[in-house]
């Protein structure tokens, strides 16, 4: 382990790759990313993969926009093939209440390039053609939404920066950082000690316990989030269908599993583990909406982490209480979606640039002004 680093980043999933690559391509050679576990074994690899457009906040719209523009050719760019599909997100709206803040989010959207639409029934059989058009009274679709494979994604950033000179170290905890008048100054780990002016905080479900390391309290908090997977069948539509009330997500990927997960409330805590309970909750708000898959068989059942905030929306940027601490955390439940455009806007701040997306909104001084970002299209 070097003993110097330009930069230091914490976590070695989507985001703390994505960022390092970035940085590789602004000339900042001299990085080293700590994972404490293997690469994907966070957040990322048990991640729904889903890239959505269709948010209620300029700031969103542009940071998943951005991203998807992206992914369109990070494939090629990274020489590696990620799965990136898009075939759609078909987005249920419940209420009359859900409706009419439908439409202010597809104004919203259509002013920053999204291709967002109102469907009525008979098109959202169309996009999707066993759901129950029952459930929801209207819904909207974006037909460049789309989905990846998070594990191909990481490994393919993670494989893009290393080529451009930074140093992977897996199973290496970080046991403290120190700081001094100028700000950060030594990331400790169990491996070694780094000396480095500039820290990356992306360890995602353990984001807290990290900010705490340099003496910063960040509002995050873990929660547990499960998904399955089931056995593949023939195809049956392309896009991913979503409902924010319901808090559910499938879709059904390349090979065709059917892979979907809803939200649960529970206590903030680093439990991972699946249960039956959640699988029979599930299985009865699906079956609702799509009665057809009632006969499909689960193969896999996991459970990941939210690294959730108080307003649902990340903490990015660097910290104004220590210099050179950058937070890239609490996307709750958003990360993989947005990380492509979260790592150009950290990079080029890093390297004194301006973002291109004005990211200022989302620093964690917000909280103790008690500016919080109320984004109103938010699952799980």
């Amino acid at each position: 382990m070097p003993s110097t680093a330009e930069v230091v980043i914490v976590g070695g999933g989507v985001v703390g790759a994505s960022i390092a690559y970035e940085l590789t391509k602004r000339g900042v050679r001299d990085i080293v990313i700590l994972e404490k576990s293997y690469v994907s074994s966070g957040s990322t690899g048990r991640c729904g993969a889903g890239v959505r457009q269709q948010w209620g906040l300029e700031m969103n719209c542009r940071l998943a926009k951005g991203s998807v523009d992206i992914f369109e050719t990070l494939s090629e760019e990274l020489d590696y093939d990620i799965e990136f599909r898009q075939g759609g997100y078909l987005v249920l709206a419940h209420t009359p209440a859900q409706v009419a803040q439908f439409e202010k989010n597809i104004e919203l959207q259509n002013s920053v390039g999204i291709p967002s639409r109102f469907v009525d029934h008979e098109t959202a059989r169309e996009i999707c053609p066993p759901i129950n058009t029952d459930a929801f009274i209207k819904a909207t679709y974006c037909p460049t939404d789309g989905h990846a494979n998070p594990f191909k994604t990481n490994f393919a950033y993670m494989r893009g920066a290393e080529r451009g000179g930074a140093k992977l170290f897996r199973y290496t905890e970080v046991t403290s950082i120190e700081t001094d008048e100028k700000g950060v100054s030594k990331v400790v780990t169990d491996k070694g000690e780094i000396a480095t002016r500039i820290v990356v905080n992306a360890a995602g479900p353990w984001s807290k316990e990290v900010a705490a390391m340099a003496g910063i309290d960040i509002p995050t908090y873990s929660e547990r989030h499960q998904c399955l997977a089931s056995e593949p069948v023939d195809r049956l539509f392309d896009t991913m269908v979503i409902s924010f009330q319901i808090g559910i997500y499938l879709q059904q990927v390349p090979h065709g599993s059917f892979v979907m997960g809803i939200g649960e409330k529970e206590k903030p805590n680093h439990n991972v583990r699946s249960t039956w309970q959640w699988l029979e909750f599930f299985t009865g708000e699906l079956l609702n909406i799509l009665p057809l898959l009632k006969d499909l068989r689960v193969v896999r059942q996991w459970g990941g982490s939210y690294n959730r905030t108080p307003d649902a929306a990340p903490i990015l940027g660097e910290a104004a209480s220590v210099a050179g601490f950058y937070n890239a955390v609490g996307f709750s439940g958003h990360g993989f979606m947005i990380a492509p455009m979260t790592a150009v806007c950290i990079a080029e701040m890093i390297t004194g640039n301006e973002p291109p997306v004005d990211i200022s909104p989302l620093s964690i001084e917000r909280f103790g002004r008690g500016e919080l970002v109320v984004e109103p299209s938010v699952v799980g």
